[in-house]
């Protein structure tokens, strides 16, 4: 078992950041590719961001790539999101996630939920207009 904890949201202005982060506890933290995912109200859980499991692989969201970025140390069992430039459309729910990482072959792997097997709580994130 893998026990994941998010924290780090919050209200912020548009154009704002906010960094999330992710702690991780149980099994060994490197063997576990770990993604960030949202869900807003109404919609379908969406993919954010990845990493590897070494960290040398990164993944984003299309929309995401230049404002997001994403990263881990594997010696405190944490993975960071750091949003800039948000915008109102990025209210949502965002969750962490990790799964092991030979289930992770290809870039698609990493964005679809259905390859993860631990989900923290999420925290919200909320961008005013």
């Amino acid at each position: 078992q893998v026990q994941l904890v998010e924290s780090g949201g919050g209200l912020v202005q548009a154009g704002g950041s906010l960094r999330l982060s992710c702690t991780a506890s149980g099994r060994t933290f490197s063997n576990y590719a770990m993604g960030w995912f949202r869900q807003a109200p109404g919609k379908e859980r969406e993919f954010v961001a990845a990493i590897s499991w070494r960290g040398d692989k990164t993944y984003y969201a299309e929309s995401k790539k230049g404002r997001f970025t994403v990263s881990r140390d594997n010696a405190k069992n944490t993975v960071t999101l750091q949003m800039n430039s948000l915008e109102p459309e990025d209210t949502a729910v965002y969750y962490c996630a990790a799964g092991s990482g030979p289930a992770f072959a290809n870039s698609a792997s990493y964005r679809s939920v259905y390859k993860y097997d631990y989900w923290g709580q999420g925290t919200q994130v909320t961008v005013s207009s």
